[in-house]
């Protein structure tokens, strides 16, 4: 049965085989990638799958079919309601037009000299930042927001062609409904002006403002063989000031403020710190019933936490690959305030210096329903385990086994999660389709 199940998903992925073969060009869009436009979110994958479904811009006539090589064509391409297509060449840069980046947004008022000199706990006290400059870094940001973030318009389908990449860019979904987005890498969405927060924490925290891609107030979004990452600008490399790192980084994929049936599957996550905030706030109000999210097929590999950190939602967490390590690992899955997480069949390969009873973080949750496990740590041999347990055995109070929930809408068979190392890693990720 495990052999037939494996050769079902493979057949069911043939189209990524076919789509990344060589094919005859019709102006800049092969053949292949023509017909990827033109894809709807397969029937059941997913939360997306629900009501009306996820079509994109599937339907787009010729005419709103694009292709874009910088900002400000993607700008243009992506706005408004009406069903389109646009395919992303090269390498499309938020900083493009800028002299000298970061610096030639910031308002004539700050520099981050003059804030730290300012704010600095000894000199300003635990205490937010207030005052002239902080109201120049806000400005700042007002800036770079203007410049770097790309709000995209409902019924619209996205696609990287071969190498495509958003640099310095975050891909806004927000009160639109719709939206598709594959096989782009996403690139180091650096926050220019980060605040400091001294009452965050018992040391306070350095707090960005820029995900990759943010999914807000919308509905039926699929994110499907992307990879998000810091490239050459890690938060591993970021200087200390104040006694903590200086996060330019936030979220890779954050889906927040009331939004809800999306999926993201088959996208590689690396080498970040903040990965996928699925629910912005504690509070019980509209999110409730809302960020219901399906994960399935993805790599999440040397990242740090939230793969995801999870509020309110049903959230179907399946064949995904995960591979954690080093003093910095801090959870995989955060069970956060009335979330309903659903965990199947998830593979683990964790570094010697991680166990098993760190995937799990408990944020305020009840439960969890963890299934079908496997682990392999260090050198060791991969081997079933139940993660709630050994999370359970260290800490108090226990979390609850049952969620609530089983979900319904998955599209194919499940992996056991022996399989899921040998195929996931080999087919997550942009470049995987055209």
């Amino acid at each position: 049965m495990q052999l037939r199940q494996l050769a079902a998903v493979a057949a069911g992925l043939g189209m990524v085989a076919a789509f990344a073969a060589p094919a005859r060009a019709e102006g800049e869009v092969s053949w292949g990638a023509r017909q990827l436009g033109r894809q709807a979110l397969p029937a059941n994958d997913g939360w997306a799958a629900s009501g009306p479904g996820t079509t994109g811009g599937s339907t787009a006539t010729e005419e709103n079919i694009h292709v874009v090589e910088n900002r400000a064509e993607l700008v243009a391409a992506v706005a408004g309601a009406t069903p389109k297509i646009v395919y992303v060449k090269g390498t499309v840069d938020g900083f493009d037009g800028l002299d000298g980046g970061c610096a030639a947004l910031a308002d004539p008022a700050y520099s981050l000299d003059a804030y730290l000199a300012a704010y600095d706990p000894a000199v300003w006290g635990r205490v937010n930042p207030s005052g002239p400059l902080e109201e120049a870094r806000v400005r700042s940001v007002a800036n770079q927001t203007r410049h770097t973030q790309i709000n995209v318009g409902a019924n619209t389908t996205i696609i990287g062609l071969r190498g495509a990449t958003l640099k310095h860019l975050t891909l806004m979904v927000d009160r639109v409904n719709n939206v598709i987005v594959r096989n782009l890498t996403f690139v180091d969405a650096q926050d220019c002006f980060p605040a400091w927060s001294p009452t965050d924490g018992d040391l306070g925290n350095w707090n960005s403002q820029f995900d990759l891609m943010s999914v807000r107030r919308s509905e039926n979004v699929w994110v499907d063989h992307n990879t998000f990452t810091d490239g050459d600008n890690p938060d591993s490399e970021q200087p200390v000031y104040f006694g903590r790192p200086y996060q330019v980084h936030d979220g890779a994929l954050d889906i927040t403020h009331t939004a809800s049936l999306v999926t993201a599957s088959y996208n590689r996550f690396s080498a970040r710190d903040k990965v996928m905030l699925i629910g912005s706030s504690n509070t019980v109000g509209p999110d409730v019933g809302r960020l219901n999210v399906t994960l399935h097929h993805n790599v999440f590999d040397g990242s740090l936490q939230r793969l995801p950190r999870v509020r309110f939602g049903q959230v179907d967490i399946y064949n995904n690959y995960y591979k954690v390590a080093g003093d910095g690992f801090s959870y995989a899955w955060g069970v956060g305030v009335q979330s309903s997480i659903y965990a199947e069949n998830n593979f683990f390969a964790l570094g010697a210096d991680v166990s098993a009873a760190e995937i799990i973080y408990d944020w305020g949750g009840t439960a969890i329903t963890e299934k079908g496990t496997w682990v392999r740590s260090g050198k060791g041999r991969p081997a079933a385990v139940d993660l709630l347990d050994a999370y359970n055995a260290e800490h108090d109070p226990d979390l609850g086994a049952d969620s609530g929930w089983t979900p319904t809408l998955r599209n194919g068979p499940v992996l056991p999660a022996q399989f899921v190392s040998i195929l996931v890693p080999v087919l997550a990720g942009a470049g995987r389709l055209c």
